[in-house]
């Protein structure tokens, strides 16, 4: 695979290039770009299948270098600084990411990804952009859509149209509204991450509930919500209160 590093720090870029020699094999640095501009001209010429790309940076971040790109020909794998918003932000869009400094197993992973789809969704990019703004914006609107990683491709749901989500493994079985499901490989717990902002909840081991989608709390010894779909759900003892609270039930 031809691969581009666009980064205005020239250590990362280093490093990069040789965690990249070093453990991946599989992947031609074919140019180590500085600047946004550089990137930009180097995309165009050598037509790479992935880029590891920065965002900040001067001039010209990484969104807008994609914006001069147009249709993305390649995979994008985003090279950034540890920020918590930042995170959850890329599990949203579910695009790849580096957490500087770059860790050779994370990369290795990162490359295998892009080997088995190796072209970024546009979609992907604008879905990150919107959460990265609403994230640091105190009167924030989410994107009404999250991207999900499913088989070799990537879709894109409504979030009002998930009802709940099931642990299976190390995946997770997301049930929408008129039967239809899929399974994802993320755990329960990255999707939880990724959702409890909007309005989602973990009340088991097992479950996390769009708020929105419950119909009836049945109380008693045998907790349970009863979906709009008529699924019900058992509620855990200690999620019991965190519950009602939500809802600011008497």
């Amino acid at each position: 695979m031809k691969a581009i590093i666009i980064d205005d720090e020239p250590d990362c870029v280093r490093l990069l290039a040789l965690q990249l020699k070093m453990y991946c094999s599989q992947v031609e640095v074919v140019a180590e770009c500085i600047s946004s501009e550089e990137g930009l001209k180097a995309i165009r010429t050598q037509q790479p299948d992935v880029v590891f790309l920065d965002i900040e940076m001067p001039k010209m971040n990484g969104f807008q270098l994609l914006e001069m790109v147009g249709d993305l020909n390649f995979a994008v794998v985003f090279v950034t600084a540890y920020d918590k918003f930042a995170v959850k932000a890329f599990k949203f869009s579910a695009i790849d990411y580096l957490l500087k400094p770059t860790d050779a197993k994370d990369l290795q992973a990162a490359v295998q990804k892009v080997e088995r789809s190796r072209r970024t969704d546009s979609r992907q990019v604008e879905l990150l952009k919107q959460q990265l703004l609403s994230s640091h914006n105190p009167t924030r609107t989410f994107p009404e859509k999250i991207a999900l990683p499913y088989q070799n491709s990537v879709v894109f749901v409504e979030l009002k149209s998930v009802l709940y989500c099931e642990a299976d493994n190390n995946y997770t079985l997301l049930f929408l509204e008129g039967g239809q499901k899929y399974l994802v490989s993320k755990t329960l717990r990255d999707i939880q991450d990724t959702l409890e902002e909007r309005n989602f909840m973990r009340v088991s081991r097992q479950h996390l509930v769009n708020l929105d989608r419950i119909v009836k709390f049945m109380k008693g010894e045998g907790n349970y919500l009863v979906m709009s779909d008529g699924f019900t759900i058992p509620v855990a003892r200690s999620q019991k209160e965190k519950l009602m609270e939500r809802f600011g039930w008497l």
